[in-house]
């Protein structure tokens, strides 16, 4: 996924010589509280949060280029870098939106945090069911059945509980990858555990080859 796929293309700007307090009602009004400060040509020359606002208030500043950060002082990134990228640069630098450019330095976009919760929060969402779909058809010539059979073993192995593959099978219809995560003790533990199953599933196959 790209960062293009991720970010917001219809989002508020404001230019340097636009008026302090018509910027501060327009974010007000539409609710946004970061914005980019572009040029003509939409080229990003600064950046604004609703802080800078308050503060260019108490001090009487008339224009957003006296209260604007400079673009040394800006995070950003390329519209084709990886949304991964986005979502480290997030949380690295504790930002509620960054500034997505094309190859001319034009802003084209902003990530904002909301965005990033929401495509981790459907994310989660996806069910189990649709992940060991996926396994099925990477693991050429391994059935459905035999995959269950394999994730029972080493479901039994790892919490020393007796489950069937029909059990398996009707847990991972009704869980989500979420439910997933928390049950496993995290997505690190998870994704050991596809492993192993996907490993376990291949050698019995093998094995039965072999017979």
């Amino acid at each position: 996924m790209r960062v293009k796929e991720l970010m917001d293309s219809n989002f508020n700007y404001v230019l340097a010589a636009d008026d302090l307090i018509e910027v501060s009602i327009n974010m007000e009004n539409h609710r946004f509280f970061t914005a980019p400060v572009v040029d003509d040509n939409k080229k990003l020359v600064g950046w604004i949060t609703s802080l800078d606002i308050t503060r260019g208030l108490r001090e009487n500043v008339s224009t957003i280029e006296g209260i604007m950060h400079s673009t040394d002082e800006i995070i950003s990134i390329n519209a084709n870098e990886t949304a991964r990228l986005a979502v480290l640069k997030t949380s690295e630098y504790k930002l509620l939106s960054i500034p997505v450019l094309n190859d001319d330095n034009q802003v084209v976009g902003v990530v904002k945090f909301s965005d990033i919760l929401n495509t981790f929060s459907k994310l989660y969402e996806i069910k189990v069911y649709k992940i060991f779909k996926a396994m099925e058809s990477e693991l050429k010539g391994v059935s459905w059945d035999e995959l269950m059979e394999a994730s029972a073993i080493v479901t039994r192995r790892r919490t020393g509980k007796k489950v069937t593959a029909e059990q398996y099978e009707n847990n991972i219809h009704n869980a989500t990858f979420g439910e997933a995560i928390w049950a496993t003790g995290g997505l690190e533990k998870f994704f050991v555990g596809l492993i192993a199953i996907g490993e376990l599933v291949l050698a019995r196959k093998v094995g039965n080859a072999r017979k």
